[in-house]
């Protein structure tokens, strides 16, 4: 990986986001000009760069990096969201038998310097996995609604109950959980997976036709855009933006192209549904996990089709009179900017805008992926996290794999024998990348020291 010289203004913002918690002594104001003060010292970020661990917290980077584990045993952590003065917010996902669970979201604050976050609150009875920071608000997604709280400046955590700003999606259980983004224009975008893997009549099922047109689409398998600040919203008062993806949990805003971009989840099971047309070994490898610009009223294909990785194009899916060959209508639907390998389960995606890493970073996508499960008898694989350089909203070369060693071992059988599955990534104020896991609930920080 090419190496590129640091600019002084990258070498003042790439430390920890540390908070300077003094009190005001003497003078007037009392109490109010006190904490008017806290309050403006925490929105102060240290430029010290923290001290990594010694071994990356078992992570695997490129040359330059390094990383230092700043949470663990959060509980199934997912998505990540950090303020502009470096809090770091955590989505938890809990378990309906899960007794322990302290609330939705944990809030964390560094208050010593040492660039890891050494205070915790928690907070939110409604568990999901989407969150993200807009316009001073916290947003948060449950698998049928997207709310938010107001984030009061200087304090942790919100004092209020949240704003429902969508409710009614659609929560079928598979693939049930939201993510969502924000352009530049007041708009949110949602994903709503599809509860299925190739729309058939009886789902996942040997043999069995697909349904064509597949009516699941009119509600689900897509991109819907709401208002970002409106309260009392539903899935029927939206706008389907995009349709044809199986699963867009990857979803993001490129503020270099002005677009929002996804990478959802393939099919799966091609040999247990078709077995006279496919081998295990080809459905290991051959249905791509796409990456795709959307545009408002784009179709992207599934369940009809899905992409070939092997052979470089898209093929008309068995379900729909296919044979892994057969092309038939399946080249109308765009063309992925990048084809990543089969069943890697990409779970969200960022646009590096910052300047703490190098120059061949800039604008590029990083996409965390959760790891395969429909792989065998190959190993699984996926459990990493990818970086697509890019340049006016295309990619510029091949994806690299960024961070790996989640798993803990050179080969697994199952998802369940990983040490970690990556879930949630985010960008610190300072340009650092952050990474969750949702089997331990660790948090990492990655920073360049050069």
């Amino acid at each position: 990986m090419i190496k590129a010289r640091i600019s002084s203004t990258r070498a003042l913002l790439r430390g920890g986001a540390v908070f300077v918690m003094a009190a005001v002594l003497g003078g007037g104001g009392g109490m109010a000009a006190t904490e008017e003060a806290q309050a403006d010292a925490q929105e102060t970020p240290s430029t010290t760069l923290p001290k990594c661990d010694p071994d990356n917290g078992g992570l695997k980077l490129p040359d330059g990096f390094c990383a230092l584990v700043v949470a663990d045993d959060l509980g199934r952590t997912r998505y990540l969201a950090v303020s502009p003065t470096g809090d770091v917010y955590a989505r938890l996902r809990s378990e309906d038998d899960d007794d322990d669970a302290k609330g939705g979201v944990v809030a964390l604050r560094d208050t010593d310097g040492d660039g890891r976050p050494d205070e915790q609150q928690w907070f939110g009875k409604d568990f999901g996995t989407g969150i993200r920071i807009h316009d001073e608000y916290l947003y948060v997604s449950t698998d049928d609604a997207v709310m938010r709280y107001e984030l009061p400046k200087g304090q942790l955590t919100p004092t209020g109950d949240p704003e429902t700003i969508v409710s009614g999606l659609v929560n079928r259980k598979q693939h049930a959980a939201k993510s969502f983004t924000f352009d530049e224009s007041g708009n949110m975008y949602v994903d709503i997976g599809a509860p299925s893997n190739s729309c058939q009549s009886k789902d996942r099922a040997t043999g069995v036709p697909g349904d064509r047109p597949c009516k699941l689409l009119e509600e689900a398998g897509g991109v819907w855009r709401f208002s970002a600040d409106r309260q009392g919203q539903t899935q029927e008062s939206g706008h389907r933006y995009s349709t044809g993806l199986r699963n867009a949990l990857a979803l993001a805003w490129n503020p270099e192209a002005k677009a929002v971009y996804a990478v959802p989840h393939g099919r799966d099971s091609l040999d247990m549904l078709w077995p006279d047309l496919f081998t295990a070994e080809q459905n290991a490898q051959r249905t791509a996990e796409e990456f795709h610009r959307l545009e408002d009223g784009g179709d992207f294909g599934w369940p009809y089709c899905f992409y070939d990785v092997l052979d470089n194009r898209r093929v008309r899916a068995p379900e729909y009179g296919g044979d892994g060959k057969t092309v038939g209508d399946c080249d109308k639907y765009p063309e992925p900017l990048v084809a990543f390998p089969a069943h890697w389960g990409p779970n969200d995606l960022l646009f590096y805008t910052s300047d703490q890493f190098p120059e061949q970073y800039r604008n590029g996508a990083f996409v965390a992926f959760h790891g395969s499960w429909n792989r065998a008898p190959l190993a699984q694989a996926g459990y990493l996290v990818a970086f697509v350089p890019m340049k006016d909203g295309k990619p510029t070369g091949e994806f690299e794999v960024f961070a790996d060693g989640f798993i803990g071992k050179e080969e697994i059988k199952s998802p369940g024998d990983a040490a970690y599955r990556p879930t949630g990534i985010a960008v610190g104020p300072d340009g650092s990348l952050y990474i969750a896991d949702d089997v331990k609930g660790r948090i990492w920080r990655v920073v360049y020291e050069g």
